[in-house]
């Protein structure tokens, strides 16, 4: 599960919209003076972003939550947002090149069209998708519930 805090700033029936802070992972990683990421990171780090997330507890605007998102959801998603228009952009233009068409170029037409159906299929599936619980974010609870850690001490002889 990929778990982020936010704060509660909407309350409506059956969700609430939480709100969290990008935070940059640039950091802990060795490979930031050469990389790409960290210039953007710098430019987007401390950005807010809201998510509508479904609970039925009660929650007031002000209240700090964690956010978890499971990490196969966000993996099949960016399958299906990166890698179906790359398939069907290549399958175009591999079938636009087998036909014996010369006047245009049917490799780039079937191509382009094979990609603007992968991103119209993306758009009905993420309307299907979004009312699934299964690409929703979900709450997680915050582990302040009053219990204590109990230390183990080897006995000693």
């Amino acid at each position: 599960m990929l778990q982020e805090q936010g704060v509660v700033v909407a309350v409506e029936p059956g969700a609430i919209w939480v709100e969290t802070v990008r935070a940059s992972t640039c950091g802990a990683c060795k490979a930031k003076a050469g990389c790409g990421h960290h210039l953007i990171n710098e430019q987007q780090s401390g950005q807010r972003a809201r998510l509508r997330v479904p609970s039925q507890d009660s929650h007031q605007v002000g209240d700090t939550v964690n956010v978890a998102l499971p990490e196969g959801a966000l993996m099949r998603g960016a399958l299906w947002v990166y890698g179906l228009p790359l398939v069907l952009l290549f399958t175009g233009a591999l079938l636009g090149s087998a036909l014996p068409i010369e006047t245009v170029d049917a490799s780039a037409l079937l191509g382009m069209a094979g990609l603007f159906l992968g991103f119209a299929v993306n758009r009905v599936m993420s309307r299907r998708a979004g009312h699934t619980l299964a690409y929703q974010p979900r709450l997680m609870p915050s582990g302040d519930d009053s219990c204590q850690a109990v230390v183990i001490k080897p006995a000693s002889q």
